[in-house]
């Protein structure tokens, strides 16, 4: 009796002193110029950031209905030792258009995206697909998937919606190593008082649905935040990457009720023009909500994750939290 209660100590023992894998912090770069300021740079070194999934370019339509690189990225900024993994946006018009030959088109993709590397000296070992896609190009989009796996011999990764989760049988699953739940745009951008960037209410009627998923999952959460524009009652225009405080000191504006500015005189502001009695609604995630957001998505993986991608890297969302709360995010899962 007395070895048994030895040996079971032992076990605990050996449990309890296990060093618990906890997912690693990378984030994603979404400007059209990479060039990282100081805060970003430490951002970097502080998280023991390894990986960074860069924006390469986007995929529309032309006015001839012709798919063309959007936006390409430019580098300013060595990379450093950095794993860059080039991201790239594909709109879902593009997925949905007949006339786009999708073999065609994921050639012509990895052929820009080598130009952009061999520019740059850049080696890279996986790329992400970011699109939305729908029944309707479902079809199309796996095909390109496809494609692009075979032209590109590289390792692919693709970009997961909650509702291409609970409903996969359906939307079906991309032919890809991994899968990146981007865990934010939940709701609508309107001019009522929930939060289109994060609504807990709309995740939790996805969220069980990640038990089932068959595909191993990392997760993106949003540290950004953006403002809505509205004109009696109306949206017109959606602001992103506004410094509150500079709205705060300006007599033009008034603060109210924690998320609202009231235009008080009609007013020019960074290219933008507000007019008297215009209103902006701030959507902002709080250090609370992406403990929440741990918290529920724990309890419904059926792993750890191994990656947790902050969107997006920028000294403008960095400012709005604590030095330590990206590893503070990912030891809570």
């Amino acid at each position: 009796m007395k070895k048994q209660i030895i040996l079971l100590i032992l076990v605990l023992l050996t449990f309890s002193c296990a060093k618990r894998e906890v997912p690693i912090v990378s984030f994603y770069y979404w400007k059209t110029i990479f060039k990282l300021s100081e805060i970003e740079i430490a951002t970097l070194k502080n998280n023991d950031v390894q990986k960074i999934y860069v924006r390469y370019f986007d995929i529309d339509l032309d006015s001839k209905n012709q798919a063309f690189p959007l936006s390409p990225i430019r580098f300013e900024t060595e990379i450093n030792g950095y794993t860059i993994v080039p991201v790239i946006y594909v709109k879902n018009k593009v997925m949905l258009n007949n006339e786009v030959d999708v073999q065609e088109l994921a050639k012509k993709t990895f052929d820009f995206l080598q130009q952009i590397n061999n520019k740059n000296k850049i080696k890279v070992e996986e790329i992400q697909i970011d699109c939305d896609w729908t029944l309707a190009s479902r079809d199309s989009y796996l095909k390109f998937i496809e494609s692009f796996k075979s032209i590109s011999g590289k390792t692919l990764s693709a970009t997961i919606r909650l509702h291409q989760i609970k409903y996969y049988t359906k939307t079906k699953i991309p032919n890809v190593r991994k899968g990146v739940l981007m865990y934010y745009n939940m709701g609508t951008i309107a001019v009522d008082s929930l939060n289109s960037i994060y609504d807990r209410n709309i995740a939790n009627r996805y969220i069980q649905s990640l038990q089932n998923y068959p595909l191993e999952i990392d997760i993106a959460l949003p540290i950004y935040s953006w403002a809505i524009h509205s004109r009696d009652g109306r949206v017109i225009g959606l602001r992103s990457k506004i410094n509150v405080g500079d709205f705060k000191k300006d007599s033009n504006f008034v603060f109210q009720h924690n998320k609202y500015f009231k235009v008080i005189h009609s007013n020019y502001k960074k290219g933008t023009f507000y007019k008297s009695k215009d209103i902006l609604k701030l959507e902002l995630i709080s250090q609370k909500d992406l403990f929440e957001m741990a918290s529920d998505l724990k309890s419904n993986l059926k792993q750890t994750p191994k990656e947790i991608i902050f969107y997006d890297l920028d000294e403008i969302n960095i400012r709005n939290y604590e030095k330590d709360i990206f590893k503070q995010v990912t030891t809570r899962f």
